[in-house]
């Protein structure tokens, strides 16, 4: 089956929209034109091709090692107008995916997939948010009525009730829930904690890891609390903007804190290693998260470095938000208020995480045991079901 993929996301790009957009197509791309089993070998892989706004081509090999990637596919990048919103470029990413002969559109773009509707080509749509703008609403009512075969992916249970499509309140389409996931392969047979510190350099001690940007939103302050109030515990900052990243050292200094590690954006691929580094994993959303495409996600997201928490074999210290609960839980996880405030809860809380050594295991084990039902690739392969044959 030939699968056409279409986005707005910038690739490359450090983004987690960017970040997802390939994990998707990879995981497409993975799948085989084969019913049942996700991990049968068996069949004729499908060919994936992705339209994505841009005038530069970027080599393959560099696409694979910035996002972590294995199984090639096709992209393409077409210009598209600001001006124009970009409906310019889904017109001409549609029309270039029925030239080269698309069995099955897969879109997080509602205009491409009302377009494809109407071209008589299924569709699936991917949501992260709610419908915006002048005609966004309607577009998506649009979707939902029209009678052609299609499907929804929602990520969160949450969202898909924000948007009146939970427990088959909408007759005429396929919902799936479908939280985003985790490639389990390149988390097999990772290195236990000190083992990861002696690979990387990283000083041998009790070490809190956090992975993913500096938004707002994601609790750095909190983050910073911690470390001013624990020195004898090391922290590691993976990611973020090489602004926020310079920012946030100059204020490190200026606090005079000493045992926070930035290491700046770190390619997918080696990523991994540097969460398997860490005693605990931390992940202290706020209750306002803005994302790289700005807004607030807080109620309805569904974070990649949740997944990747999990299947990296550690303990776990989050937010307790309800959309967080339904992927994570008393077994896998333990939970804080959600900052900004609550310092001393979240200081006492991970260093009674820390001095628990088989609480820690326990968590560790469990989250790597609910990881497996998180693969990108299980995740692609429900998203086909009905629409690829034998």
């Amino acid at each position: 089956m030939k699968i056409a993929c279409i986005s707005t996301s910038q690739v490359p790009s450090s983004t987690a929209n960017s970040i997802q957009l390939m994990k998707v197509c990879h995981a497409l791309a993975a799948c085989r034109a084969t019913t049942g089993h996700p991990e049968s070998i068996l069949g004729t892989a499908h060919q994936v091709c992705l339209w994505t706004p841009g005038q530069a081509s970027t080599p393959w090999e560099k696409l694979a090692d910035h996002y972590g990637l294995a199984q090639p596919f096709e992209l393409r990048w077409l210009p598209a107008w600001p001006v124009l919103r970009r409906y310019d470029f889904a017109l001409r990413a549609l029309q270039q995916a029925r030239a080269w002969g698309a069995d099955l559109i897969y879109t997080w773009l509602l205009p491409v997939a009302v377009l494809a509707l109407q071209a008589r080509l299924p569709v699936v749509l991917e949501l992260h948010d709610l419908p915006t703008g002048t005609f966004g609403p309607s577009l998506f009512r649009y979707f939902t009525a029209h009678p052609a075969k299609k499907r929804l992916l929602v990520i969160t249970h949450a969202l898909a009730s924000r948007l009146g499509v939970e427990d088959g309140s909408h007759t005429a389409m396929d919902v799936q829930i479908a939280p985003n996931g985790t490639d389990l392969e390149c988390y097999a047979n990772l290195p236990d904690a000190p083992e990861a510190r002696r690979q990387l350099g990283l000083a041998e001690n009790l070490t809190a890891v956090y992975t993913g940007h500096l938004y707002a939103g994601r609790g750095i302050d909190l983050l910073a609390g911690l470390a001013g109030a624990l020195p004898s515990v090391n922290f590691l900052w993976v990611g973020g903007r090489p602004d926020e990243v310079a920012a946030w050292r100059e204020k490190l200094a200026g606090m005079g804190i000493r045992n926070v590690l930035l290491t700046g954006f770190i390619e997918n691929r080696r990523l991994p290693l540097y969460q398997a580094a860490g005693d605990v994993l931390l992940m202290p959303y706020e209750r306002a998260i803005a994302g790289s495409s700005g807004g607030n996600s807080a109620d309805i997201c569904s974070p990649m470095k949740m997944f990747d928490y999990l299947a990296c074999g550690r303990a776990i210290l989050a937010s307790d938000l309800p959309v967080i609960h339904e992927v994570l839980n008393d077994a896998n996880a333990c939970f804080c208020p959600p900052p900004p405030g609550d310092l001393p809860v979240w200081t006492q809380t991970l260093v009674s995480i820390l001095e628990d050594v088989p609480r820690r295991q326990l968590l560790a084990a469990q989250a790597r045991r609910d990881s497996t039902r998180y693969s990108w690739q299980a995740r692609a392969q429900r998203a086909l079901e009905g629409f690829a044959s034998d």
